[in-house]
């Protein structure tokens, strides 16, 4: 159960561990919403291509880089002897 907590002239919420991590709220940065009905809707701010380096790194460093394939990189894109048939 979260509860909210005085702090200065504001207050808190008192969020369990458990539900953080099971939210993966931990360390986020939190976007609050008030929802019809009343509520609370909070959530994490996924920023876009937020981890993305990261996770290039770790693939790379589990599968190496592919090898580039030069043969097709520096063809030219116009063939002279080839003709429609």
């Amino acid at each position: 159960m979260a509860q909210l907590i005085r702090i200065g002239n504001s207050q808190g919420l008192r969020i369990p561990k458990p539900l953080i991590d099971q939210a993966k709220l931990e360390g986020k940065e939190l976007s609050l919403e008030v929802v019809e009905g009343g509520g609370l809707l909070i959530r994490p701010i996924n920023k876009a291509r937020d981890g993305w380096a990261e996770k290039i790194q770790t693939t790379l460093q589990e599968q190496g880089s592919e090898f580039l394939d030069s043969e097709w990189l520096e063809a030219s894109l116009v063939e002279d002897d080839w003709t429609w048939e």
